[in-house]
């Protein structure tokens, strides 16, 4: 990763700590970060191509426009019949789950920023493995979805808890021992839970942040809720849930603290109901409140099934992704082992020292993750869009246009991607 570093030194002060990082890398531990002074000030060195300026926010640059490309999908859930059958492909040493998600090399391969929710928490092998429904993966599941190029992970989701809280510090060890890779959404302590990471790629700079709904009823820690994001949901009313619109100020305060300081703002919701096709009156209100507040993308994950997606104004949001890789049974239209992953073109504008982003060329493809039901082997990720499919999925196209239907029913110029003929 290329991180600035040498002559001149810049002091950015601030409400929360604030981490700069430049390129298309976003390893959130690189940058050579000095100890704070007393008076809250951060620190950082500039390259010596910067001379004396300070490094550039990008809204403050000149006029004129950047772009890149990202993609986008939804849950990574690892049974013990993934990690079994990942343990022999590895030849019973290891796990290698790289073979049955290399389909997804042609979609992550041109995109600069590559997004998928860890939905298991990855405590490795030291802690003891195990399924349903207190989970613990293996870490090497998610080495092949970096060695796939993802590079944004959001880890706060119903299952964050289930190893307690010594699995949410080994995955954070983990992912904080990746170069070029930003996990959000579970922390090790207060101030990496309020720290400010701004990121920046071919001259957009950009941010991510995660909340989940609950934790299935495994309590954080007393004093230690910075292990995991929770915006609680009662699963009543919105408007009267006191819990809920409390954490709003959270929310918010969060928001505030990297707004103004980036281009293009994430915001990743684990919520809604599992496996409804249509979003609750909570996902609904969240993206309200989330596109009020400025975010500019909403990714939806945890119904384990695709839904809706739509602009609100220019927020443009996906209430859920669907389970991109699992081993979960599944009804007729195999609602829980099929999903969408995106893929767009962000673009910035800079005109009169006001940016706007906007969503160019964006493609929405549909996915299925096929597996042998009679062995639980032979698993693999596979899109409509390649002639593949009818080898896994002999009534593709019906299945296809179901899922098209529900993923348009708001908003039906958002595009999928045609199915094999």
């Amino acid at each position: 990763m290329r991180v600035h570093s040498a002559k001149a030194i810049l002091s950015i002060i601030l409400v929360g700590s604030l981490m700069i990082m430049s390129g298309c890398s976003n390893n959130q531990n690189s940058e050579e970060k000095k100890e704070s002074p007393d008076n809250g000030e951060i620190i950082f060195e500039l390259d010596s191509n910067d001379s004396e300026k300070p490094a550039q926010n990008s809204k403050a640059a000149q006029n004129g426009e950047a772009s890149l490309r990202m993609s986008f999908a939804g849950d990574y859930i690892i049974y013990d019949s993934n990690y079994n059958y990942a343990n022999s492909l590895a030849g019973g040493s290891g796990y290698d789950f790289k073979p049955m998600v290399r389909n997804l090399r042609q979609f992550t391969k041109d995109c600069d920023l590559n997004y998928y929710n860890q939905e298991t928490i990855l405590g490795g092998t030291q802690l003891g493995l195990s399924s349903y429904p207190c989970f613990n993966s293996p870490q090497e599941a998610g080495d092949a979805m970096i060695d796939l190029g993802y590079n944004l992970v959001s880890t706060a989701t119903n299952h964050t808890m289930d190893a307690g809280e010594e699995g949410i510090l080994s995955s954070y060890k983990y992912w904080k021992s990746k170069d070029n890779v930003f996990m959000t959404g579970t922390f090790d302590s207060r101030e990496a839970r309020d720290e400010v990471h701004v990121l920046e790629c071919n001259g957009i700079t950009y941010s991510m942040l995660n909340y989940t709904y609950g934790t299935n009823g495994i309590p954080v820690p007393e004093g230690k809720e910075y292990l995991v994001n929770v915006w609680p949901c009662e699963f009543t009313d919105p408007q009267t849930d006191e819990a809920y619109n409390e954490y709003k100020k959270q929310v918010k305060k969060d928001i505030d603290a990297v707004r103004d300081k980036v281009d293009f703002l994430i915001v990743c919701m684990h919520a809604g109901v599992e496996y409804s096709p249509d979003e609750s009156d909570y996902q609904d209100d969240m993206a309200k409140f989330l596109a009020d507040n400025g975010v500019n993308l909403v990714i939806g994950t945890h119904p384990h099934v695709i839904e809706p997606a739509e602009y609100i104004g220019d927020t443009l949001v996906y209430y859920s992704m669907g389970n991109l890789y699992c081993a979960q049974m599944s009804d007729e239209y195999y609602n829980k082992v099929t999903s969408i992953l995106a893929t767009v073109t962000v673009r910035k504008t800079v005109e009169n020292g006001e940016t706007k982003i906007v969503f160019d060329d964006l493609k929405n493809e549909l996915m299925f993750c096929y597996y042998n039901q009679a062995t639980w082997t032979d698993y693999c990720v596979v899109p409509f869009s390649s002639p593949e499919i009818k080898n896994f999925l002999p009534e593709y196209k019906e299945v296809y246009e179901h899922y098209k239907g529900i993923f348009q029913k708001k908003d039906s110029s958002l595009t999928v991607a045609e199915c094999a003929k």
